[in-house]
């Protein structure tokens, strides 16, 4: 079968090819997709490169979330799976042709959505529903001031905080990437994500500040979030796509009384196996029944996976971008 497949750590992705390598056999209790789509995310980008916090080893395919039809099963797992529309996912494995998963892991692919859009939603989701209900302990009326907010991350925690009945200001740098957000899904104030962006926090929120302050980006953004965040605000680290890992005087959330709280929404999952599962339920449950959607910006066959890696390395992506192995 043809994957991607990873055999050295390099920049710019010089240690990627598309390589045929040997079709996976469902193992007792496994299951076999058939990917029709897989989605690009950017721990993918970074483990090309060996920076970030997973480093699977070499050679692998990466790809964290798939969507498509079981093809064969392994013994022990009802034969009458195979037909099966699921998505699954893992750490790696989902840019290839055929992927092995457990059977429970397999799940039922939600109607609404078409191959892209189900292969999109689970991994920026359940960042966005560990970091707004689990983590910020988000209450309705309550201002989120989303940074990052036309990627997949983004754009999906716009998306629930919508849902969950915040009051929200979307933070982007690109004036066609605000204009899509406010398209999309019409928070209550799309800014630029310039320096000098916590002067209109403060307009928007009369003079109060964000209560939630969404930061995927780090560095300078966060610098600044401190600045425009309320009494008693939660403040999620995400991630450093800015590059710079910022630090804060402690003076500051101590006397602004606010809170500093990071998020790693697979890790929660795993540290709490049963709270991790109530989180993909009720995700998968938005996703049914059309509660929230998935933005795709580009789906692309397989064979151009480095122009939808350099898509998203450039930041040129709002939402997300996925790839169809099989063509």
């Amino acid at each position: 079968m043809r994957a991607l497949s990873v055999h050295a750590l390099a920049l710019g992705f010089g240690g990627c090819t598309l390589a045929d390598i040997p079709r996976p056999v469902p193992a007792a209790g496994e299951v076999r997709i058939v990917v029709r789509a897989v989605a690009i995310n950017f721990p993918d980008l970074l483990m090309t490169r060996g920076e970030y916090q997973y480093e699977p080893p070499l050679p692998f395919v990466p790809g964290m979330e798939w969507a498509g039809e079981i093809d064969a099963v392994g013994n022990g797992v009802d034969p009458a799976r195979i037909g099966e529309p699921v998505i699954a996912g893992g750490r790696t494995g989902g840019m290839a042709e055929y992927v092995c998963v457990p059977a429970a892991a397999a799940v039922p692919k939600p109607p609404s959505l078409d191959w892209a859009e189900a292969a999109s939603y689970r991994t920026a989701y359940l960042t966005a529903w560990v970091a707004l209900v689990r983590r910020a302990a988000l209450r309705p009326g309550e201002w989120v001031l989303v940074h990052g907010a036309a990627g997949g991350v983004g754009l999906a925690t716009v998306d629930l905080a919508r849902h969950l009945g915040a009051r929200v200001i979307a933070a982007s740098a690109s004036p066609e990437k605000r204009a899509t957000i406010a398209r999309l899904h019409a928070p209550e104030a799309v800014i630029d994500s310039a320096p000098g962006f916590r002067e209109q926090v403060k307009a928007i929120t009369g003079g109060a500040g964000a209560d939630v302050i969404f930061d995927p980006v780090g560095g300078d953004v966060f610098d600044e979030s401190c600045r425009c965040i309320t009494f008693d605000g939660r403040l999620l680290v995400i991630g450093f796509t800015s590059g710079r890992i910022p630090t804060v005087n402690v003076n500051i959330p101590l006397i602004k009384g606010f809170s500093v709280i990071g998020v790693r929404a697979g890790e929660y999952g795993r540290r709490f196996p049963e709270r991790g599962a109530e989180n993909l339920a009720a995700i998968d449950a938005l996703a049914a029944t059309g509660a929230v959607r998935p933005h795709v910006h580009a789906a692309l066959p397989l064979s151009q996976w480095r122009e939808g890696f350099e898509m998203l390395a450039r930041r040129d992506v709002i939402g997300k971008v996925v790839l169809r192995p099989g063509t």
